[in-house]
């Protein structure tokens, strides 16, 4: 087999699998304005983790949603919680007051929170966008990473490493366990991050297009109906974020072309953008944060489909024998 690990009766047997006391090395990501306790419960009774996304969440809506997620199921879930939101110790507050069992943190220094995480008995993972600070994340004391490559929807690092780059590098440096993500939507794009070295796979795209998510329906028939070239990494000047092209995408193009300030942009941007595009369906003027693998994505389908069946196609590539 290429990569560590062992298929049992009933999933598969890996330190990513054993860390997080789930059946299947499959993440859901915790996307903004999608991945609340509906799409996370989906997704962890089914045999993957799934996150609630605490970015687009203040901290009592966050606490809502986690003791949502607890009466829904008693399957391990984690909370995504991005370190560059103001109140941020608000939020850790709630996550411990309600015993969340596993974080993702991302944006921000590992160091900041995950002794304090680690202490009060919580499985700590942080999401990279490179090799040095995957190496950085374990020195830090991190459990787990999640190496993201530059296909990724939402906002990504600037280095523009893509995964089937990201992954083999990032193996070579650390010795904790690593997830990789960016891309991602298949069982056979699972079995090669497998390959490289990845021990699980992290996927947003593909959940976003699921009933459970709390994303507009018309976000996710947009995502749906994208093609190849749909995508585009903009906004660098600020935070490099992979958005689809819409009139909100053409003024910014506008802007940038016309050297506009980052002070300009800013204003631009303004408030509430992604959750205009993405919670309450505006396709004009939102900002419509997806991954390059929307392009691959047809259909809408319940999260525990999505499992199934890249589970299936995963078990079914690493059976099947080569042919050359």
């Amino acid at each position: 087999m290429l990569f560590e690990g062992k298929f049992t009766e009933d999933g598969f047997d890996n330190r990513i699998t054993k860390l997080y006391g789930i059946r299947y090395p499959i993440i859901q990501a915790g996307m903004i304005w999608a991945s609340g306790w509906k799409l996370a419960s989906a997704v962890s009774n089914a045999g993957g983790l799934g996150i609630i996304g605490a970015g687009s969440m203040y901290p009592e809506v966050l606490r809502e949603h986690v003791r949502k997620y607890k009466q829904a199921t008693n399957k391990p879930f984690a909370v995504n919680l991005p370190l560059l939101y103001p109140d941020i110790d608000k939020h850790i507050a709630v996550i411990l007051e309600e015993k969340v069992p596993i974080v993702f943190t991302s944006a921000g220094n590992p160091k900041t929170w995950t002794a304090k995480l680690k202490e009060n008995g919580i499985i700590v993972t942080h999401v990279v966008s490179s090799a040095k600070f995957a190496k950085k994340c374990e020195d830090a004391g991190v459990d787990a990473v999640v190496a993201e490559g530059f296909e990724a929807g939402g906002h990504n690092g600037r280095e523009e490493t893509t995964t089937l780059c990201l992954v083999p590098a990032v193996r070579e440096v650390i010795n904790i366990p690593f997830i990789a993500a960016g891309g991602i939507a298949t069982g056979r794009g699972m079995f090669a991050m497998m390959a490289l070295g990845a021990e699980g796979v992290q996927m947003g795209s593909r959940f976003v297009c699921t009933p459970e998510a709390s994303s507009h329906r018309a976000f996710k028939a947009a995502v749906v109906a994208a093609n190849e070239g749909d995508t585009v990494v903009t906004l660098k000047k600020l935070t490099p974020v992979r958005m689809i092209r819409n009139q909100f995408f053409q003024k910014v193009q506008e802007a940038e072309n016309a050297c506009a300030t980052v002070p300009e942009l800013e204003q631009l941007l303004g408030r509430a953008r992604a959750k205009k595009g993405m919670f309450e369906g505006d396709l004009d003027e939102g900002e419509l944060e997806i991954g390059q693998v929307s392009s691959v994505i047809k259909d809408i389908k319940p999260a525990a489909d999505v499992v199934a069946e890249v589970w299936g196609e995963f078990k079914r590539t690493a059976e099947a024998p080569f042919r050359f």
